[in-house]
């Protein structure tokens, strides 16, 4: 299981295919439930992979945890109004705010990449 937890690309991988899944879904652009049920499995594979990531020891780890968790909830809540016609406005505010925060944290931590060097 070492290659859960040498490095994160697993979990990038995973949360970028997420995106794109969530994108899809959200835009309408494939008619189907399946793009929905996939975006679903994503959702359980990055907690698995950033779980496996996860290091205790530094509290910022928890806050994006917290956070990342928020981001599916809102992702998975923006799809679900969707679907039933309701106005989804706030909780796309609320997962980019979310998704921001927990790049920004996803980058600062130890395994992220330092972009200003």
């Amino acid at each position: 299981m070492d290659f859960l937890t040498s490095t994160p690309h697993l979990h990038i991988t995973t949360w970028v295919v997420a995106l794109v899944l969530f994108l899809v879904a959200a835009t309408g652009v494939v008619k189907s439930k399946g793009v929905h049920h996939a975006l679903r499995l994503f959702y359980i594979l990055i907690i698995v992979s950033g779980g496996a990531l996860y290091e205790p020891s530094i509290g910022d780890y928890h806050v994006k945890a917290t956070v990342g968790l928020l981001t599916i909830a809102m992702m998975e809540m923006v799809l679900v109004k969707k679907s039933k016609g309701k106005p989804n406005t706030i909780f796309w505010v609320l997962f980019a705010i979310f998704l921001f925060v927990t790049m920004f944290y996803g980058f600062k931590l130890p395994m992220g990449w330092n972009f200003l060097m």
